[in-house]
């Protein structure tokens, strides 16, 4: 299966508007937003288990990163509720499970080889943000050679000066919305924009974002070769 699986192209799906998609977990139920490949795929979902559901115990060959969305997520590693932002390296593996039920947004096999530690951040944590001027705040989730994940704050009104991003971008609005050259995007919506791509964004009303930044040009080269 191949979904806005060319990365050298923009793609913005409304991920709130799509129907849930049976996994082959009984309970578990999948938004996709990209994929390249059938069930071991490169993809970008959200993934939502119903109460007591779980996954059974996998190995995540490129790795796999997620953002707690609601209720709590559950594998070996601890139980994790919403807010929480979690990374597991290439050849980890756990089992997947929600007492309570859960929603999360979670990249699968996006990872190099060079990425070996796990990571646990509660997102809510006030350390985490710092104001980056007025009208934005900042918690920076995770930083490498190969890519940068963050949270944005934005306020109300508040406009990000349309900036020029080499490595490729993209958002998932987590709460509030966006606008993007016209067009407000809802809770849910999911942006991405290729190496070279330049964007501008205005909150109409306060939101919440996950940002991952340059990341696109290693991915677009090693798809191509």
């Amino acid at each position: 299966m191949r979904l806005h699986a060319d990365l050298g192209l923009p793609a913005i799906v409304d991920g709130g508007a799509l129907d849930w998609v049976r996994s082959p977990m009984p309970g578990v139920e999948r938004r996709m937003l990209e994929r390249d490949g059938d069930e071991v795929a490169r993809a970008t979902s959200l993934v939502r288990y119903a109460r007591g559901s779980a996954f059974s115990p996998h190995v995540h060959g490129a790795g796999e990163e997620f953002l707690v969305l609601d209720g709590v997520f559950s594998d070996e590693t601890g139980d994790f509720p919403a807010g929480f932002y979690v990374r597991n390296p290439p050849g980890s593996r756990h089992a997947p499970a929600s007492a309570t039920g859960t929603v999360i947004f979670v990249k699968l096999r996006q990872m190099p080889p060079e990425e070996t530690q796990p990571l646990r951040l509660d997102t809510r944590d006030a350390a985490l943000w710092k104001s980056d001027g007025p009208g934005v705040e900042r918690a920076t989730l995770f930083d490498a050679p190969w890519e940068r994940v963050e949270m944005l704050r934005l306020a109300r009104g508040h406009r990000l000066l349309r900036e020029r991003w080499p490595g490729g971008v993209e958002w998932f609005v987590v709460e509030g919305s966006i606008e993007v050259d016209g067009d407000v995007h809802e809770t849910g919506a999911w942006l991405r924009f290729p190496p070279g791509a330049t964007v501008a964004i205005r909150a109409p009303e306060r939101a919440l974002l996950y940002c991952k930044s340059g990341h696109l040009a290693r991915g677009t080269r090693s798809a191509t070769t």
